[in-house]
């Protein structure tokens, strides 16, 4: 079984930004509910299908397997829900990690997240300096849950 635990914090400022070179992303669900979900991306030139479950502190179970982009593409257009998850992907590594920063675009321009796969729960991490709050429990974060409740809508509250 395939399990991926990760945390997931706000950026703030700039300085990630000099520290990779950023991937365009389009991502868009087939199903998503009960925690469960499956997902077409698009990342670069490269298509996926991935099915996750539902999330237990944090980790879930998660099968991704690589397929035609041209697929990816036509699934995206005629299967999955709208509007599609776009951003802008940076992978970082520091240390022995990969931070992934995700610059959303689209209906949740504004919105830059990121990401660290761990390989246990409750592995310790150094935070680098552009890392803010936490959001690794905050199901608005979730990409499925920004697809149905895009940034763009939330109020100020």
């Amino acid at each position: 079984m395939a399990v991926e635990i990760e945390r997931k914090f706000l950026v703030v400022g700039n300085q990630w930004r000099s520290l990779a070179a950023g991937v365009d992303y389009a991502q868009g669900y087939i199903a998503s509910g009960t925690g469960k979900t499956v997902r077409v991306r698009i990342a670069g030139d490269k298509g996926y299908l991935t099915i996750k479950g539902a999330t237990v502190g944090l980790a879930r179970m998660e099968f991704e397997y690589p397929i035609p982009v041209a697929d990816a593409r036509e699934m995206l257009d005629r299967l999955c829900n709208e509007p599609p998850i776009e951003k802008v992907r940076y992978k970082i590594p520091i240390g022995d990690l990969v931070w992934e920063v995700d610059e959303f675009t689209g209906v949740n321009q504004g919105l830059i997240v990121a990401e660290v796969e761990l390989t246990h729960e409750r592995q310790e991490i150094q935070l680098p300096d552009w890392i803010g709050a936490e959001v690794s429990h905050d199901a608005r974060y979730y990409n499925a849950n920004l697809a149905k409740f895009p940034y763009s809508s939330w109020s100020e509250s």
